[in-house]
């Protein structure tokens, strides 16, 4: 996979949402990009990950209820942990930047339960999305992300960060995009302007042992709807 120059990270600071933009943000799309095309996963097996179709909506059923969203928030803080209470995962989260050849680094492999965070994006709770990877399974067993597109709208995230506080995130949709029509902006770009926004990213579809690679990603959507004490 050819190689990109990582961009600038933006000053951090309450309230700025670490927003990129213009030509900043166009090379982040790609770099990403790539990196969708070599999503965290693995090496054997088959994820449980449907795909019906090069973007299939996994569950969206009509009249769900969803709560309002919660004003971003004043303080920015990294991510320390996520939780999924409906899909039983509960992990810690550490910060990722770019590997060698210019894509996303997701987890190392030896430590299947821990989640990813872009860190030179945005932080959870700020406006924008922010994105978290995992792997769905290694060569000798399930990851973290492995029940992920199990998820449906309605359901709860909690994401632990650095300041002690719990940012509580609500699904509102869940993806799988086939890998050879992976939309980037779709994806990473926030789907509501000012909204702070979550992406929880695995690999989906089937195991291609041809290429060694999965044949989708499943892409969990959530917004900020409540914050609570540690």
């Amino acid at each position: 996979m050819p190689g990109a120059d990582a961009p600038a990270a933006p000053a951090p600071g309450p309230g700025n949402g670490r927003l990129l933009t213009g030509t900043v943000w166009a090379v982040l799309v790609l770099m990403l990009w790539l990196w969708g095309n070599e999503a965290p996963g693995a090496h054997g097996g088959s994820s449980s990950a449907p795909t019906t179709g090069d973007i299939a909506a996994v569950g969206r059923p009509p009249g769900i209820p969803l709560p309002p969203a919660h004003r971003p928030l004043d303080a920015a803080a990294e991510p320390r942990s996520v939780s999924v209470p409906a899909l039983g995962i509960a992990a810690p989260v550490v910060p990722r930047g770019l590997d060698a050849a210019g894509a996303v680094d997701p987890p190392p492999l030896e430590k299947p339960g821990t989640v990813g965070w872009y860190g030179h994006g945005t932080e959870p709770g700020e406006p924008g999305a922010a994105l978290l990877v995992g792997h769905v399974d290694t060569e000798a067993e399930p990851a973290v992300f492995y029940g992920l597109s199990a998820a449906r709208p309605g359901e709860r995230i909690d994401v632990g960060r650095a300041d002690g506080s719990v940012a509580e995130f609500t699904v509102d949709d869940v993806r799988v995009f086939a890998r050879d029509r992976f939309d980037a902006q779709e994806v990473y770009g926030p789907r509501q302007a000012g909204r702070a926004e979550l992406r929880l990213i695995t690999c989906g579809g089937t195991f291609d042992r041809a290429s060694g690679t999965y044949t989708a990603n499943v892409v969990v959507y959530a917004y900020l709807t409540g914050v609570s004490a540690a």
